[in-house]
């Protein structure tokens, strides 16, 4: 159990340092500013690939902290 435990505190460590370096720099965390994401998992995934869930599309981690808030 304290392996389990010490990855699930490194993974949300590394995830907290990705989202305070892309809020220094403005950026989306999800989509590092690109504004959409072109990511599929495998054949049988069907996104819209030109906005990023996070930012609406916009890049900015403004609008992303917007989205994340109502979390």
């Amino acid at each position: 159990m304290g392996l389990f435990s010490a990855i699930s505190a490194w993974n949300a460590s590394r995830y907290a340092k990705h989202v305070s370096n892309m809020e220094e720099k403005g950026l989306c965390p999800d989509c590092r500013g690109k504004g959409f994401n072109a990511y599929a998992p495998n054949e049988y995934y069907y996104s819209h690939v030109y906005d990023c869930s996070g930012c609406n599309g916009s890049g900015s981690f403004s609008d992303w902290a917007e989205t994340n808030a109502e979390l």
